[in-house]
């Protein structure tokens, strides 16, 4: 089968486009073919291996354990392991799997679930990881109830679309923090209001919740925004040295927590089959809408990830066989 596949660590260059064994799986896995793929921060941070605490985590410490990238797929199943019963082959489903830029793809059957009537592969393909990501931020770590005024920073980034839809969604009052060029889509997304972080900062508001999902601003300037008893969510990290990269941020957060009556935190999400499988019934009812930037045949897929680096897509990059 064709794949996007690495053998050392690095920018997009070190990525090849090539011929490699179809995945063998296990007993409680399911072979799909691809039918969509999407991309999103997790995948440049397993590229490059950056920041290095990421090696840590059993990714490999001098290569990628791994070769091929992706993780956020949908397709039909091709075969499934003996201990299998909630999917079959020939259903059509979308979840998570190890490297989905293939024309295959392994997957555990628990992390996939079905394919909603009248959404596409490349629709489905788009939600799991950045999805999940806004949905335990706003939902888990920073408890958001209806009314309370949500500041999403990072508005039209992968994470940044599902997060505005699912606040609204939930009852937020919502301001997104995107560029100028971005305005206009966070608006269409049903923010309240939007602010052009180019010129005006973080405004002057207050809020009961920020979602922080992009940049670098210090813990000490995000906690001029937030309420007395407001919540700091940051998710993710950018520009922080190779070893902690931003995720040094979330420390500080956590530490400065202990002192003060507002609540700072990170998160590092989680995928569970209840979070996709309630995702799946908003797309089913049109109540989340994925943003797709671009779609990149197979054999381009390179440069959807020259696109993830330069940092600047609309919504989401997504790649089809």
């Amino acid at each position: 089968m064709k794949a996007l596949v690495q053998d050392r660590y690095g920018s997009s260059d070190v990525m090849q486009f090539a011929d490699v064994d179809v995945p063998t799986i296990g007993d409680t896995d399911v072979l799909l073919e691809v039918r969509a793929a999407s991309l999103h921060r997790g995948d440049w941070h397993l590229m490059t291996g950056l920041p290095s605490l990421v090696r840590l985590f059993g990714f490999g410490l001098r290569r990628p354990k791994q070769r091929t990238r992706g993780m956020d797929v949908a397709g039909i199943v091709h075969s499934v392991g003996s201990g299998v019963t909630a999917v079959q082959p020939g259903d059509p489903v979308f979840g998570v799997c190890r490297g989905s830029l293939a024309e295959f793809a392994s997957a555990p059957a628990e992390l996939l679930v079905p394919l909603p009537a009248g959404v596409s592969f490349e629709q489905a393909a788009a939600v799991p990881t950045s999805a999940v990501s806004a949905l335990q931020g706003l939902r888990d770590a920073g408890r958001l109830s209806a009314g309370q005024r949500v500041l999403v920073i990072g508005a039209a980034g992968g994470v940044g679309i599902f997060a505005v839809q699912l606040a609204k969604h939930w009852g937020g009052i919502v301001t997104g923090v995107c560029s100028t060029g971005k305005l206009e889509l966070v608006r269409a997304l049903g923010a309240d209001a939007v602010i052009d972080y180019t010129t005006d900062g973080l405004g002057r508001e207050r809020y009961d919740l920020i979602l922080n999902l992009a940049g670098n601003r210090p813990v000490s300037l995000l906690r001029r925004s937030l309420a007395t008893s407001g919540t700091l969510v940051i998710i993710g990290g950018e520009n922080g040295g190779r070893i902690l990269g931003g995720f040094q941020r979330s420390l500080q957060a956590m530490l400065i927590s202990l002192f003060v009556r507002q609540r700072l935190t990170g998160l590092a999400a989680v995928q569970r089959r209840s979070d996709l499988l309630l995702l799946a019934e908003l797309l089913a009812a049109g109540s989340l809408v994925p943003v797709i930037h671009r779609v990149y045949p197979l054999s381009e897929a390179k440069d959807a990830l020259r696109m993830l680096e330069a940092g600047d897509p609309r919504g989401k990059l997504v790649i089809t066989p």
